[in-house]
């Protein structure tokens, strides 16, 4: 699970967010804060994956408790969740190292959408622990930095009742697998019913990213196989 602490001063905001969140697969609210000084109170005493900041806090803005944060050696990754646009913020943002920015208001189509996409950079990384002696070739480094975005690309363009990890989750078991799979052993692999699998595999297959064969057997009807392009 990765556990997120959401820091927002206004109280409402803080708890739709953090329901939000906690409709998405793979996350959970460890905290909540309403100003920066519980923010860094909180990152001393739990450990915390993941920090939806708000930038209009009541005794610092959120990029300057960024800043604080690493001055005091806390790790934890930030998404920026603020009505402030200008582009000096949303720069400041950047350079400071904010993985991503969602600007209020918002739905939880658009928070669900930036923490899949976190999500992914997760997965990315945790499959590269530990190879090549802890160090990373290009082909490496691009998958890191590509992560978010192309997980990003695919929240945007999914059909509605289809989730970003899912969609990477079946991607991922048709790679892995040297040859074309059937329904039920991409189920199987990736841990799901075969009609979910069946969803999925039909909708990346008319979207062009999957490739599909008939295998014809002695009762004439064709199994389904799916394979990467």
């Amino acid at each position: 699970m990765i556990d997120v602490l959401v820091v927002d001063d206004d109280f409402r905001v803080a708890e739709i967010n953090a329901a939000y969140v906690g409709r998405v697969p793979g996350f959970r609210v460890a905290a909540r804060a309403h100003t920066a000084a519980q923010a860094l109170a909180t990152l001393e005493r739990m450990r915390i994956d993941l920090v939806l900041l708000d930038h209009y806090l009541p005794d610092e803005t959120g990029l300057t408790l960024v800043r604080r944060m690493r001055q005091l050696g806390h790790h934890a990754d930030v998404i920026m969740v603020t009505a402030a646009r200008d582009l000096a913020t949303v720069q400041a943002a950047m350079r400071l190292g904010a993985l991503q920015y969602l600007v209020k208001p918002f739905g939880f189509a658009g928070l669900r959408a930036k923490l899949d996409s976190y999500a992914a950079l997760r997965r990315t990384l945790d499959g590269m622990s530990g190879a090549s002696g802890g160090e990373a070739g290009q082909e490496q480094v691009d998958r890191i930095f590509g992560a978010l975005r192309t997980a990003a690309a695919v929240s945007a363009t999914l059909p509605k009742g289809h989730s970003a990890p899912t969609t990477e989750l079946i991607g991922r078991v048709l790679r892995e697998a040297g040859g074309p799979l059937s329904a039920q052993e991409v189920a199987d692999r990736a841990g799901l019913s075969r009609s979910t699998a069946q969803r999925y595999l039909k909708y990346l297959e008319q979207a062009g990213r999957l490739r599909l064969t008939l295998k014809y057997g002695d009762t004439g009807r064709p199994e389904h196989l799916y394979g990467t392009r």
